[in-house]
């Protein structure tokens, strides 16, 4: 259900029940582009357009969706749009087209091709753990889960929500884990990592498919670079790659407490309840592993 994983503190406890926040959320509803419009951002069913409620409660996780429509007009077909208009007015009028005038021209364009452009749609879910203080999004990179907590603070006009900022640097800590074999019994390396030099960002190794206790790859590490994201087994439940901001990415949860969902019977929003009551149960697990591992005190967000 959940790709990935952005974590951010909540400083107090959560204020609304799951009918306030359906409230909150109804005034910023999802609607689609408009014919000038570029993009539009709001609230959608996380269950899918078949439901209505914009929020679905489970074990005191409110699970939500936001949805983000664009409109995709490609710079090339702008660009010769205005390269074509400039030519026929200088050639047309015998004189140059300055920059204030192609910058003009290039909005007029736009506007004109706006309505006839294709959309695009992106769902992102994410969820609220009232009782253990968390927010938890499926987004796959930093600037789309901002955009998002931007949403729900507008949305809610309040929401004390901070990344987490580690008493420990979890690139210290995965390559100990690595290269002295201290990793905790539950937290089992895979076989990819990503390995960064210390002084220069530039120099990386990925690694995939590789046995990560091999000279090969521990020669890295001793030469200087440190991992920056490894991939994880945790206690049989989930696998994740874990990455030194302390995101997530490939989280799947382990075959074993997914098979009853195997049931032909369940419908699609059934069989979603089913697999966020699991996710949401075990992340809370996982979360409070990694607070006692890296110890995760918030920090501001920028």
């Amino acid at each position: 259900m959940f790709k990935n994983a952005r974590l951010y503190r909540l400083d107090t406890p959560f204020p609304l029940d799951a009918t306030e926040l359906e409230e909150r959320l109804g005034g910023r509803r999802f609607r689609p582009c408009g014919p000038v419009e570029t993009a539009t951002l709001g609230w959608a069913a996380p269950l899918g357009e078949d439901t209505a409620a914009l929020v679905h409660a489970v074990s005191g996780c409110f699970l939500i969706c936001a949805r983000k429509q664009e409109r995709l007009l490609p710079s090339a077909a702008v660009a010769e749009a205005l390269d074509e208009r400039v030519g026929e007015l200088e050639a047309g009028e015998a004189r140059d087209v300055g920059r204030a005038e192609r910058r003009r021209l290039r909005e007029q364009i736009i506007n004109e091709m706006l309505p006839r452009a294709f959309t695009r749609s992106r769902r992102t879910l994410l969820y609220v753990d009232t009782e253990a203080g968390w927010l938890v999004l499926d987004a796959a990179s930093e600037k789309q889960a901002e955009e998002i907590v931007s949403l729900l603070r507008e949305t809610l006009e309040s929401l004390p929500a901070k990344l987490p900022d580690p008493d420990k640097t979890p690139a210290t800590v995965m390559t100990s884990w690595l290269l002295d074999g201290v990793a905790p019994a539950d937290f089992v390396p895979a076989d990819a990592c990503e390995l960064r030099d210390a002084d220069d960002n530039s120099s990386v190794v990925r690694c995939s498919g590789q046995d990560l206790s091999s000279d090969e790859i521990l020669n890295h590490m001793r030469a200087g670079k440190r991992a920056t994201k490894l991939a994880l087994e945790w206690d049989e439940r989930l696998t994740f790659t874990l990455a030194d901001d302390l995101s997530i990415k490939r989280l799947r949860v382990g075959d074993a407490l997914l098979e009853d969902l195997d049931n032909e019977d369940l419908d699609p929003a059934m069989r979603l309840d089913a697999e966020f009551a699991i996710l949401a149960l075990q992340m809370r697990q996982l979360i409070a592993r990694l607070d006692e591992v890296f110890g995760l005190a918030p920090r501001d967000l920028q």
